[in-house]
C-alpha cells in the first residue's frame, strides 16, 4: 500500500521545491555529526517546530531507517498500531517502510497490531519526514502510532522496540514524536515544560510518565517518549541532551496561548 500525505499544503510546502527550501531554513550547518539512539522531536507545522526539528537532524548521523513513535491524534485505528509494510509517498519523493523491522517488533509483542488506519491521517510521524530527505533519500522508516497511554503499554512498547532493533545488524534511530504544553501562557509552559524534561533527561520512562499525569502536562506524545526512554535505556543509553526549546510565541507574539517544543537527543 501507499500511504499519501495527510498535511502537506498545511504543515509544510507541498511544492518540492518551496519544502526544500523551508526545511533549509530550519537546519543549522557545518555541525558535527554523532551517533544517537533516540530523539524526541516536535511535530508541529514547520513554520512553529521546524527550528528545533532541524536543530536535531542536523546533529545526527544518519541511520538505515527510523524507527517512528507518535501519539494517535485521530482516533482511528488500535491502541498501538504498526504501518508494516508498503510506502509513504512524500512531495522529497517516495519513502519505504523497513519490512524486516516491522516483521520482528510484531514477533516481539502481541501488544502491536498492524493497521494501516491508523497512519492515513495522523500528522505526528509525516511532518518528520521532510527534514531526513533533506540530509539523505536512503533511509527507511516504522511507523507506529499510540492512543494508549497506559504506563504498562508504553514500557512494553519500549521493549519491543528494543528488542527488535538488537537482532537487526544495522543503524536505527527512534524518534519520538511530540509537542509540549498546549495552549497555555508561555511562563506556565516552561516551567510544566521543564519539569517534563528534567525526567526525559534523567532516561526516566516512569518518571516522565507519573510527571505529567500528576502535574497535567498537555505533553501530547508523553506515551511515545516513555516507550522510546525504555527502548534506550534497554539498548544503552548513557545520556541525554536537550538541544533546543521553544514555543509558538517566539514565532507568533502571542505568548498567552502557547505550545512548547523541545528537541532532545539520546545517546
Amino acid at each position: 500500500m501507499k500511504r499519501i500525505p495527510a498535511v502537506a499544503g498545511q504543515f509544510y510546502f507541498d511544492s518540492p521545491e518551496m519544502l526544500e527550501s523551508q526545511v533549509e531554513k530550519c537546519i543549522e550547518k557545518g555541525l558535527k555529526r554523532e551517533k544517537v539512539i533516540a530523539m524526541l522531536s516536535p511535530h508541529a507545522g514547520l513554520m512553529y517546530s521546524g527550528i528545533v526539528a532541524g536543530a536535531l537532524y542536523s546533529r545526527i548521523e544518519f541511520p538505515q531507517t527510523f524507527l517512528l513513535i507518535g501519539p494517535n491524534h485521530t482516533g482511528l485505528g488500535k491502541p498501538i498500531s504498526i504501518m508494516a509494510s508498503g510506502e509513504w509517498e512524500m512531495p522529497g519523493g517516495i519513502v519505504r517502510i523497513d519490512e524486516s523491522l516491522s516483521e520482528k517488533i510484531l514477533k516481539a509483542s502481541n501488544e502491536i497490531e498492524d493497521d494501516r488506519y491508523a497512519h492515513l491521517r495522523e500528522h505526528s510521524l509525516e511532518v518528520q519526514i521532510p527534514f531526513m530527505q533533506f540530509f539523505s533519500k536512503e533511509f527507511k522508516i516504522v511507523p507506529i502510532t499510540m492512543m494508549t497511554t497506559d504506563l504498562d503499554d508504553c514500557l512494553e512498547l519500549g521493549r519491543a522496540v528494543a528488542d527488535a532493533i538488537k537482532a537487526t545488524a544495522y543503524p536505527v534511530i527512534i524518534v519520538a514524536s511530540s509537542d509540549m504544553t498546549h495552549y497555555e501562557s508561555d511562563k506556565e509552559a516552561r516551567k510544566k515544560d521543564q519539569n517534563a524534561l528534567e525526567r526525559v533527561l534523567a532516561l526516566d520512562p516512569e518518571g516522565l510518565h507519573r510527571t505529567v499525569l500528576r502535574e497535567g502536562i498537555s505533553m501530547c506524545g508523553f506515551a511515545p517518549t516513555v516507550a522510546m526512554l525504555k527502548a534506550s535505556n534497554i539498548l544503552g543509553a548513557k545520556s541525554a541532551v536537550q538541544v533546543k526549546y521553544m514555543t509558538s510565541g517566539d514565532v507568533s507574539g502571542d505568548y498567552h496561548h502557547v505550545v512548547g517544543y523541545a528537541g532532545v537527543l539520546i545517546k
